[in-house]
Protein backbone atom coordinates (compact mmCIF):
# COMPACT_ATOMS: atom_id res chain seq x y z
CA UNK A 1 0.00 0.00 0.00
CA UNK A 2 2.75 2.26 0.84
CA UNK A 3 4.49 2.57 -2.67
CA UNK A 4 0.42 3.27 -4.14
CA UNK A 5 0.20 6.45 -1.48
CA UNK A 6 3.33 7.74 -2.15
CA UNK A 7 2.53 7.59 -6.13
CA UNK A 8 -0.82 8.87 -5.88
CA UNK A 9 0.27 11.33 -4.21
CA UNK A 10 3.14 12.34 -6.33
CA UNK A 11 1.00 12.37 -9.20
CA UNK A 12 -0.67 14.95 -7.48
CA UNK A 13 1.96 17.58 -6.43
CA UNK A 14 5.66 17.92 -6.69
CA UNK A 15 5.98 19.83 -3.83
CA UNK A 16 5.70 18.53 0.23
CA UNK A 17 7.43 16.72 2.59
CA UNK A 18 8.79 13.48 1.17
CA UNK A 19 10.15 12.03 4.15
CA UNK A 20 6.99 12.03 6.27
CA UNK A 21 4.62 10.80 3.69
CA UNK A 22 7.02 7.88 3.25
CA UNK A 23 7.42 6.81 6.61
CA UNK A 24 3.58 7.67 6.97
CA UNK A 25 3.02 4.97 4.12
CA UNK A 26 5.35 2.36 5.25
CA UNK A 27 3.32 2.21 8.52
CA UNK A 28 0.21 2.35 6.83
CA UNK A 29 1.60 -0.35 4.52
CA UNK A 30 2.00 -2.23 7.71
CA UNK A 31 -1.09 -2.05 9.46
CA UNK A 32 0.91 0.03 11.87
CA UNK A 33 -1.73 2.18 13.25
CA UNK A 34 0.12 2.94 16.47
CA UNK A 35 3.63 4.17 14.91
CA UNK A 36 1.29 6.45 12.62
CA UNK A 37 -0.71 8.12 15.93
CA UNK A 38 2.66 8.32 17.89
CA UNK A 39 4.16 10.29 14.94
CA UNK A 40 1.24 13.01 14.35
CA UNK A 41 0.98 13.26 18.19
CA UNK A 42 5.06 14.05 17.77
CA UNK A 43 4.08 16.61 15.07
CA UNK A 44 1.45 18.46 16.61
CA UNK A 45 3.65 19.13 19.88
CA UNK A 46 6.55 20.74 17.71
CA UNK A 47 3.84 23.09 16.57
CA UNK A 48 3.27 24.18 20.04
CA UNK A 49 6.19 24.52 21.07
CA UNK A 50 5.69 28.42 22.57
CA UNK A 51 7.44 31.35 21.05
CA UNK A 52 8.36 34.28 23.09
CA UNK A 53 9.44 37.56 21.29
CA UNK A 54 10.05 40.22 23.63
CA UNK A 55 9.63 43.94 22.54
CA UNK A 56 10.51 46.86 24.43
CA UNK A 57 11.71 50.30 23.88
CA UNK A 58 11.31 53.86 25.44
CA UNK A 59 8.23 55.89 26.15
CA UNK A 60 6.71 56.92 22.93
CA UNK A 61 8.56 54.74 20.57
CA UNK A 62 5.76 53.15 19.15
CA UNK A 63 6.62 49.56 20.85
CA UNK A 64 2.92 49.00 21.29
CA UNK A 65 1.98 49.89 17.83
CA UNK A 66 4.44 47.47 16.73
CA UNK A 67 3.14 44.36 19.25
CA UNK A 68 -0.11 44.95 17.73
CA UNK A 69 0.26 45.59 14.08
CA UNK A 70 2.71 42.57 14.40
CA UNK A 71 -0.62 40.68 15.92
CA UNK A 72 -3.14 41.86 13.41
CA UNK A 73 -5.05 43.98 15.10
CA UNK A 74 -5.60 47.09 15.66
CA UNK A 75 -4.52 49.72 18.70
CA UNK A 76 -8.37 49.99 19.23
CA UNK A 77 -8.90 46.13 18.91
CA UNK A 78 -10.22 44.09 22.16
CA UNK A 79 -7.05 42.80 23.67
CA UNK A 80 -4.74 45.26 22.18
CA UNK A 81 -1.33 46.81 24.16
CA UNK A 82 -2.30 50.18 25.28
CA UNK A 83 -0.47 52.85 23.87
CA UNK A 84 0.57 56.46 24.92
CA UNK A 85 2.98 59.30 24.74
CA UNK A 86 3.78 58.31 28.36
CA UNK A 87 5.06 54.84 30.09
CA UNK A 88 2.02 52.76 29.58
CA UNK A 89 3.97 49.47 30.47
CA UNK A 90 4.41 49.19 34.10
CA UNK A 91 5.45 45.25 33.85
CA UNK A 92 5.99 42.97 31.55
CA UNK A 93 2.74 42.13 29.69
CA UNK A 94 2.13 39.18 27.27
CA UNK A 95 0.30 39.63 24.18
CA UNK A 96 -0.83 36.06 22.83
CA UNK A 97 -1.64 35.80 18.96
CA UNK A 98 -5.36 35.89 18.80
CA UNK A 99 -4.95 32.47 16.74
CA UNK A 100 -2.19 31.21 17.68
CA UNK A 101 -1.92 31.28 21.53
CA UNK A 102 1.52 29.68 22.00
CA UNK A 103 3.03 32.60 20.22
CA UNK A 104 2.97 35.56 22.53
CA UNK A 105 4.65 39.13 21.79
CA UNK A 106 5.21 40.77 25.34
CA UNK A 107 5.57 44.14 25.52
CA UNK A 108 7.99 45.42 28.26
CA UNK A 109 8.81 48.32 29.96
CA UNK A 110 10.79 50.97 28.69
CA UNK A 111 14.64 49.78 29.85
CA UNK A 112 16.15 52.38 32.03
CA UNK A 113 13.80 54.62 32.72
CA UNK A 114 13.19 55.81 36.25
CA UNK A 115 10.70 53.49 36.90
CA UNK A 116 12.68 50.61 35.91
CA UNK A 117 16.41 51.50 35.94
CA UNK A 118 18.98 49.73 33.71
CA UNK A 119 20.93 48.19 36.70
CA UNK A 120 17.30 46.09 37.74
CA UNK A 121 15.80 45.78 34.67
CA UNK A 122 17.36 42.56 33.29
CA UNK A 123 16.82 40.88 36.43
CA UNK A 124 13.22 42.02 36.68
CA UNK A 125 12.41 40.93 32.67
CA UNK A 126 13.31 37.49 33.17
CA UNK A 127 15.06 37.34 29.45
CA UNK A 128 16.43 34.46 29.41
CA UNK A 129 12.96 32.95 28.43
CA UNK A 130 12.73 34.76 25.25
CA UNK A 131 13.30 33.43 22.12
CA UNK A 132 13.83 37.33 20.26
CA UNK A 133 14.05 40.36 21.26
CA UNK A 134 13.23 43.80 19.37
CA UNK A 135 13.88 47.19 20.41
CA UNK A 136 11.61 49.87 18.87
CA UNK A 137 12.94 53.51 18.63
CA UNK A 138 11.37 56.86 17.41
CA UNK A 139 14.77 58.28 16.75
CA UNK A 140 17.89 57.56 17.60
CA UNK A 141 19.26 54.66 19.76
CA UNK A 142 20.15 55.78 22.84
CA UNK A 143 22.86 54.39 25.06
CA UNK A 144 20.48 52.31 27.04
CA UNK A 145 19.27 50.73 23.95
CA UNK A 146 23.33 49.63 22.97
CA UNK A 147 23.52 48.72 27.01
CA UNK A 148 20.44 46.49 26.69
CA UNK A 149 21.56 45.26 23.27
CA UNK A 150 24.89 43.78 24.78
CA UNK A 151 23.65 42.09 27.28
CA UNK A 152 21.39 40.36 25.50
CA UNK A 153 24.54 39.31 23.22
CA UNK A 154 26.21 38.18 26.06
CA UNK A 155 23.17 35.69 26.20
CA UNK A 156 23.26 34.42 23.04
CA UNK A 157 20.08 35.59 21.69
CA UNK A 158 19.31 37.22 18.93
CA UNK A 159 18.25 40.97 18.92
CA UNK A 160 16.86 43.53 16.37
CA UNK A 161 16.81 47.15 16.29
CA UNK A 162 13.21 48.83 14.50
CA UNK A 163 13.40 52.45 13.96
CA UNK A 164 9.45 52.66 14.13
CA UNK A 165 7.07 55.95 13.20
CA UNK A 166 9.86 55.75 9.62
CA UNK A 167 6.09 56.81 7.96
CA UNK A 168 6.15 60.37 10.35
CA UNK A 169 10.14 60.83 9.70
CA UNK A 170 9.57 60.93 5.85
CA UNK A 171 6.97 63.47 6.00
CA UNK A 172 8.99 65.24 8.34
CA UNK A 173 12.22 65.15 5.53
CA UNK A 174 10.40 65.64 3.02
CA UNK A 175 9.32 69.65 4.08
CA UNK A 176 12.62 70.01 5.12
CA UNK A 177 14.80 68.87 2.02
CA UNK A 178 14.66 71.14 -1.45
CA UNK A 179 15.70 68.11 -3.49
CA UNK A 180 13.70 65.09 -1.49
CA UNK A 181 14.90 61.98 -2.35
CA UNK A 182 12.85 59.22 -0.65
CA UNK A 183 15.27 56.32 -0.75
CA UNK A 184 17.90 58.17 -0.54
CA UNK A 185 16.55 59.55 2.91
CA UNK A 186 15.31 55.96 4.04
CA UNK A 187 18.94 54.66 3.74
CA UNK A 188 20.56 57.63 5.20
CA UNK A 189 18.30 56.65 8.74
CA UNK A 190 19.24 53.64 8.48
CA UNK A 191 23.14 54.09 8.58
CA UNK A 192 22.37 56.97 10.96
CA UNK A 193 20.95 54.50 13.50
CA UNK A 194 23.74 51.39 12.31
CA UNK A 195 26.62 53.99 12.67
CA UNK A 196 25.08 55.55 16.20
CA UNK A 197 24.94 51.79 17.64
CA UNK A 198 28.57 50.88 16.16
CA UNK A 199 29.79 53.98 18.43
CA UNK A 200 28.27 52.62 21.39
CA UNK A 201 30.08 49.02 20.99
CA UNK A 202 27.26 47.24 19.80
CA UNK A 203 28.78 45.28 16.87
CA UNK A 204 26.94 44.14 13.15
CA UNK A 205 23.23 45.71 14.56
CA UNK A 206 20.84 44.69 12.37
CA UNK A 207 18.06 48.03 12.26
CA UNK A 208 14.90 47.54 10.57
CA UNK A 209 13.29 50.99 9.26
CA UNK A 210 9.53 50.01 10.18
CA UNK A 211 6.01 52.49 10.31
CA UNK A 212 3.62 50.33 12.53
CA UNK A 213 0.15 51.48 10.76
CA UNK A 214 2.04 50.73 7.26
CA UNK A 215 3.63 47.20 7.82
CA UNK A 216 3.88 46.19 3.65
CA UNK A 217 6.02 49.06 3.71
CA UNK A 218 9.87 49.89 4.07
CA UNK A 219 11.58 47.34 6.31
CA UNK A 220 9.01 44.67 7.53
CA UNK A 221 9.30 41.91 5.06
CA UNK A 222 13.05 42.51 5.65
CA UNK A 223 12.36 42.11 9.58
CA UNK A 224 10.22 39.22 9.16
CA UNK A 225 13.30 36.73 6.93
CA UNK A 226 15.86 37.60 9.60
CA UNK A 227 13.48 36.55 12.32
CA UNK A 228 12.21 33.36 10.76
CA UNK A 229 16.16 32.57 9.74
CA UNK A 230 17.38 33.09 13.43
CA UNK A 231 14.87 30.60 14.82
CA UNK A 232 14.82 26.77 15.17
CA UNK A 233 13.10 24.62 12.30
CA UNK A 234 10.61 23.61 14.70
CA UNK A 235 9.69 27.49 15.98
CA UNK A 236 10.48 28.76 12.06
CA UNK A 237 7.29 27.93 10.68
CA UNK A 238 4.44 28.91 13.81
CA UNK A 239 6.46 32.47 13.41
CA UNK A 240 5.77 32.73 9.73
CA UNK A 241 1.37 31.59 10.41
CA UNK A 242 1.79 34.47 12.70
CA UNK A 243 2.57 36.73 10.49
CA UNK A 244 0.09 39.76 8.82
CA UNK A 245 -0.13 39.37 5.20
CA UNK A 246 1.73 42.05 4.21
CA UNK A 247 3.74 41.25 1.56
CA UNK A 248 3.59 38.15 -1.34
CA UNK A 249 6.64 36.44 0.12
CA UNK A 250 4.51 35.87 3.20
CA UNK A 251 1.70 34.95 1.77
CA UNK A 252 3.69 32.17 -0.87
CA UNK A 253 5.39 30.84 2.87
CA UNK A 254 2.31 30.25 4.54
CA UNK A 255 1.29 28.42 1.35
CA UNK A 256 4.64 26.40 1.69
CA UNK A 257 4.11 25.83 5.56
CA UNK A 258 0.43 24.62 5.33
CA UNK A 259 1.56 22.75 2.19
CA UNK A 260 4.10 20.82 4.61
CA UNK A 261 1.40 19.95 7.44
CA UNK A 262 -1.17 18.36 5.04
CA UNK A 263 0.41 14.72 5.46
CA UNK A 264 -0.31 14.30 8.78
CA UNK A 265 -4.03 15.27 8.17
CA UNK A 266 -3.99 12.66 5.52
CA UNK A 267 -2.17 9.88 7.96
CA UNK A 268 -4.80 10.67 10.27
CA UNK A 269 -7.69 9.76 7.74
CA UNK A 270 -5.80 6.82 6.68
CA UNK A 271 -5.53 5.75 10.18
CA UNK A 272 -9.02 5.99 10.44
CA UNK A 273 -10.20 4.14 7.28
CA UNK A 274 -8.63 1.61 8.50
CA UNK A 275 -11.11 0.89 11.45
CA UNK A 276 -13.42 -1.70 9.82
CA UNK A 277 -16.64 0.46 10.36
CA UNK A 278 -18.86 1.61 7.54
CA UNK A 279 -19.31 6.00 7.31
CA UNK A 280 -16.84 6.36 10.38
CA UNK A 281 -14.12 7.45 7.39
CA UNK A 282 -16.11 10.03 6.08
CA UNK A 283 -18.04 11.20 9.49
CA UNK A 284 -14.15 11.70 10.62
CA UNK A 285 -12.68 13.45 7.03
CA UNK A 286 -15.21 16.16 7.43
CA UNK A 287 -14.51 16.50 11.08
CA UNK A 288 -10.77 16.94 10.12
CA UNK A 289 -11.61 18.92 7.50
CA UNK A 290 -13.86 21.56 8.98
CA UNK A 291 -10.89 22.54 11.64
CA UNK A 292 -8.18 22.45 9.04
CA UNK A 293 -9.93 24.76 6.59
CA UNK A 294 -10.80 27.38 9.70
CA UNK A 295 -7.11 27.12 10.27
CA UNK A 296 -6.46 27.93 6.35
CA UNK A 297 -8.90 30.71 6.44
CA UNK A 298 -7.71 32.26 9.21
CA UNK A 299 -4.01 32.34 8.18
CA UNK A 300 -4.61 33.50 5.24
CA UNK A 301 -6.97 36.66 6.17
CA UNK A 302 -10.19 35.05 4.43
CA UNK A 303 -12.05 33.96 7.33
CA UNK A 304 -15.11 36.17 7.77
CA UNK A 305 -13.95 38.35 10.75
CA UNK A 306 -10.53 39.01 8.81
CA UNK A 307 -12.71 40.50 5.76
CA UNK A 308 -14.98 42.35 7.77
CA UNK A 309 -12.28 44.01 9.67
CA UNK A 310 -9.92 44.66 6.18
CA UNK A 311 -13.72 46.10 5.13
CA UNK A 312 -13.88 48.82 7.92
CA UNK A 313 -10.42 49.69 8.01
CA UNK A 314 -10.00 50.25 3.90
CA UNK A 315 -14.21 51.20 3.27
CA UNK A 316 -14.20 48.50 0.46
CA UNK A 317 -17.49 47.16 0.88
CA UNK A 318 -17.49 43.03 1.60
CA UNK A 319 -19.67 42.87 -2.17
CA UNK A 320 -16.74 44.20 -3.79
CA UNK A 321 -14.23 41.80 -1.88
CA UNK A 322 -16.13 38.36 -2.50
CA UNK A 323 -15.68 38.62 -7.08
CA UNK A 324 -12.31 37.71 -6.61
CA UNK A 325 -12.50 34.94 -4.86
CA UNK A 326 -11.58 31.23 -6.50
CA UNK A 327 -12.22 29.14 -3.53
CA UNK A 328 -16.01 27.80 -2.47
CA UNK A 329 -14.95 28.45 1.25
CA UNK A 330 -12.95 31.80 0.95
CA UNK A 331 -15.19 34.59 3.57
CA UNK A 332 -17.60 31.91 4.34
CA UNK A 333 -18.18 30.20 7.84
CA UNK A 334 -17.13 26.62 7.55
CA UNK A 335 -19.35 23.71 8.10
CA UNK A 336 -19.91 19.75 7.83
CA UNK A 337 -22.19 20.91 5.13
CA UNK A 338 -19.93 22.97 3.43
CA UNK A 339 -16.76 20.55 3.55
CA UNK A 340 -19.45 18.19 1.79
CA UNK A 341 -20.19 20.34 -1.21
CA UNK A 342 -16.17 20.74 -1.65
CA UNK A 343 -15.51 17.08 -1.67
CA UNK A 344 -18.51 16.05 -3.86
CA UNK A 345 -17.42 19.23 -6.56
CA UNK A 346 -13.85 17.84 -6.60
CA UNK A 347 -14.89 14.73 -9.21
CA UNK A 348 -11.59 12.52 -8.43
CA UNK A 349 -11.36 13.31 -4.78
CA UNK A 350 -15.28 12.66 -4.59
CA UNK A 351 -14.87 9.54 -6.36
CA UNK A 352 -11.62 8.64 -4.71
CA UNK A 353 -13.97 8.68 -1.21
CA UNK A 354 -16.76 6.93 -2.45
CA UNK A 355 -14.11 3.83 -4.08
CA UNK A 356 -12.47 4.01 -0.84
CA UNK A 357 -16.10 2.85 1.05
CA UNK A 358 -16.43 0.17 -1.69
CA UNK A 359 -13.15 -1.27 -1.16
CA UNK A 360 -12.84 -1.98 2.83
CA UNK A 361 -15.25 -5.05 1.65
CA UNK A 362 -13.14 -6.53 -0.06
CA UNK A 363 -11.40 -9.53 2.06
CA UNK A 364 -7.82 -9.74 2.84
CA UNK A 365 -6.89 -6.27 1.09
CA UNK A 366 -9.53 -4.12 1.45
CA UNK A 367 -8.57 -1.54 4.15
CA UNK A 368 -5.11 -1.23 3.30
CA UNK A 369 -6.92 -0.38 0.02
CA UNK A 370 -9.78 1.93 1.87
CA UNK A 371 -6.48 3.63 3.49
CA UNK A 372 -4.71 4.03 1.02
CA UNK A 373 -7.35 6.10 -1.02
CA UNK A 374 -8.54 7.92 1.96
CA UNK A 375 -4.83 9.28 2.40
CA UNK A 376 -5.01 10.34 -1.46
CA UNK A 377 -8.39 12.06 -1.43
CA UNK A 378 -7.48 14.29 1.71
CA UNK A 379 -3.75 15.14 0.20
CA UNK A 380 -5.13 16.06 -3.07
CA UNK A 381 -8.50 18.03 -1.73
CA UNK A 382 -6.32 20.05 0.99
CA UNK A 383 -3.13 20.36 -1.75
CA UNK A 384 -6.05 22.50 -4.58
CA UNK A 385 -7.29 23.79 -1.34
CA UNK A 386 -4.35 25.58 -0.29
CA UNK A 387 -3.43 26.42 -3.74
CA UNK A 388 -6.49 28.65 -4.45
CA UNK A 389 -6.65 30.21 -0.77
CA UNK A 390 -3.46 31.32 -1.30
CA UNK A 391 -4.18 32.78 -4.66
CA UNK A 392 -7.59 34.41 -3.58
CA UNK A 393 -5.22 35.98 -0.33
CA UNK A 394 -2.96 37.68 -2.86
CA UNK A 395 -6.24 39.42 -4.84
CA UNK A 396 -7.07 40.96 -1.52
CA UNK A 397 -3.58 42.16 -0.53
CA UNK A 398 -3.47 43.81 -4.15
CA UNK A 399 -6.74 45.08 -4.17
CA UNK A 400 -6.07 46.35 -0.48
CA UNK A 401 -2.49 48.09 -1.62
CA UNK A 402 -4.47 49.66 -5.01
CA UNK A 403 -7.12 51.33 -2.24
CA UNK A 404 -4.19 52.63 -0.27
CA UNK A 405 -2.52 54.13 -2.98
CA UNK A 406 -5.59 55.60 -4.52
CA UNK A 407 -6.02 57.28 -1.41
CA UNK A 408 -2.58 58.89 -0.69
CA UNK A 409 -3.20 59.83 -4.27
CA UNK A 410 -6.14 61.51 -3.61
CA UNK A 411 -4.27 63.09 -0.27
CA UNK A 412 -1.50 64.40 -2.64
CA UNK A 413 -3.68 66.09 -4.79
Amino acid sequence: MGSRMSTAVSSTSTEGPDLPIAEGSNMMENNDTDSAVSMIKKYLEDMNNPLNIAVTGRSGSGKSTFVNAFRGIDNRDEGAAPTGVVETTMKPEPYPHPRYPNVTLWDLPGFGSTIFPADQYLKYIQFEKFDLFIIVSAGHFSEHDAMLAKEVKKMGKKIFFVRSKIDHSLCDEERRQREYDKEKTLQEIRDNCIQGLEKQGVASPQVFLVSGFDLHLYDFPALQDTMERELPSHKRNVLILTLPNVCKSIINKKKEVFRSQIWRYALTSAVVAAVPLPGISIAADVGILVKVLRDYLFGFGLDKKSLEKLSRDTNIPLDDIKPVFTCLCSGKSVTNELVLLMLQSGTLVSAALVAEEGSRWIPFIGIPIASALSFTSIYTFLSSTVNSLSVDAESIRTKFLLKKALAFSDQEQ
